[in-house]
């Protein structure tokens, strides 16, 4: 096995090649969000037209189910990862690794019984699902431990390979999975050929997990991993209690319209999710080697994916309605009246991780749980109430407005904390 080699060894480099070098590393971790963008709007857009409006709904409660669980183990094993070990000597890089990677194994054992036991009580069509669901987590959470393991190190060349991996998995099983024809069988297909990725990131990194190492790794980034824990909940739980809700109150079929609409902007949906797999750590970086400039980087980083998302959501507009239907089938009537309020809605959150990301760079772990806190009650109050006033359609109208007062406090924080370390430097 080929040992990784870790890039930032050395603090002080040329100004060209430290430009090049963020140009690099910023370009792999787009090339591996295309390539995990890519396979996750494909699975969805067959999945939606496979499965028809109540089956994608159930596959939708067992999708935001699994972000809930993916931000648990991002939380207590992965983001202090990037925080604290991005351009580090190997040697220190390899020791956390294993013992992160180990973390998020642990997790997805964990967590997947619990899903199991669960889904086998439950019983019928939704049982079933988070029986499977329960069974794939393992995989799942190990595989995205990878790719954050290889983007702290500075080589996401080979997180893109390892989502290459993945998707190319991807296809015999979705075909296997065809033929039965069900939401459980397609679960474990896309998380079977997840576990794939996963053994192939082991062999790329020549780090064994160690799940012996979890005490070790809580014990010495509980200041971090707590608070992340906290954060990544009230991301993904914010999601969940709001599909919950949705299917309480409009129905199921209203969860998938969601969905559909969110299949829409996966481009940017997708990167957002991932985002800190590159912009956290090179934050980090840009933090070290020119703080100064740690502003103007999350402020291009945020403006960027916000002007994107909006371009993107207006040639989504577009669209002639028989594309739209070859594309999603009957999931794509509702989901196309959403387009505008989605597109804002991902525009506010992508303005918004600019300054998460400069929050995670600086450590500055309180705030940034307070931002995240409010803006998850902005975004279950906005999308239940809007679901109660307006059914679907205010639902996502009101999901819009939460993301974007969500994103207006992020940097209120961000510009606060600047303040503070310049008021109070940190003594070298």
């Amino acid at each position: 096995m080929t040992p990784v080699t870790v890039e930032g060894e050395r603090t002080t480099k040329p100004a060209e090649p430290a430009r090049r070098g963020v140009v690099g590393r910023l370009s792999w971790g787009l090339a591996d969000q295309a390539a995990s963008s890519l396979s996750n709007f494909v699975v969805g857009v067959y999945l939606a037209r496979s499965l028809g409006l109540t089956a994608f709904g159930v596959f939708s409660l067992a999708w935001v189910t699994y972000g809930v669980v993916l931000n648990v183990s991002r939380g207590l094993a992965t983001d202090p990862l990037v925080v604290r070990f991005s351009g580090v000597p190997e040697s220190s890089w390899r020791g956390a690794v294993a013992r992160s990677s180990g973390t998020a194994l642990l997790v997805g054992a964990g967590i997947g019984t619990v899903c199991l036991v669960a889904g086998l009580s439950i019983r019928g069509q939704v049982g079933a699902a988070f029986a499977a669901l329960g069974v794939v987590l393992p995989g799942l959470l190990l595989q995205d431990a990878w790719r954050y393991s290889f983007f702290a190190a500075g080589v996401g060349r080979k997180a893109f390979v390892n989502d290459v991996v993945w998707a190319l998995a991807l296809v015999p099983a979705m075909v296997a999975a065809a033929s039965v024809g069900t939401v459980p069988a397609f679960l474990l297909a896309w998380g079977g050929s997840a576990a794939v990725a996963a053994a192939y990131g082991w062999y790329q990194s020549g780090i064994r997990p160690r799940p012996a190492g979890v005490r070790e790794w809580h014990r010495d980034h509980r200041d971090l991993g707590y608070r992340y824990l906290a954060e990544n909940i009230g991301v993904s739980g914010a999601s969940q209690i709001r599909a919950y809700g949705l299917g309480a109150i409009v129905g199921v079929g209203a969860v998938g319209v969601i969905r559909g609409a969110e299949l829409l902007l996966g481009p940017f949906l997708a990167v957002l999710m991932g985002l800190s797999l590159v912009t956290v750590a090179e934050a980090a970086r840009v933090l070290r080697q020119a703080p100064r400039r740690l502003a103007r980087f999350c402020f291009l980083l945020g403006g960027g994916q916000a002007v994107a998302a909006l371009s993107w959501g207006a040639a989504l507009l577009l669209v002639p309605d028989r594309l739209g239907a070859f594309v999603l089938g009957d999931v794509w009537r509702g989901s196309a009246e959403l387009i505008v309020p989605v597109t804002l809605s991902v525009a506010g959150a992508g303005l918004g991780t600019g300054a998460a990301a400069g929050l995670r760079a600086l450590a500055a772990a309180r705030r940034s749980l307070r931002c995240q806190l409010f803006a998850s009650a902005c975004y279950v109050a906005g999308g239940l109430g809007g679901a109660v006033a307006g059914g679907t359609a205010g639902s996502a109208w009101g999901a819009a407005a939460a993301s974007v007062c969500g994103s207006a406090v992020w940097w209120s924080q961000l510009r606060a904390a600047l303040r503070e370390r310049h008021d109070h430097p940190i003594p070298k």
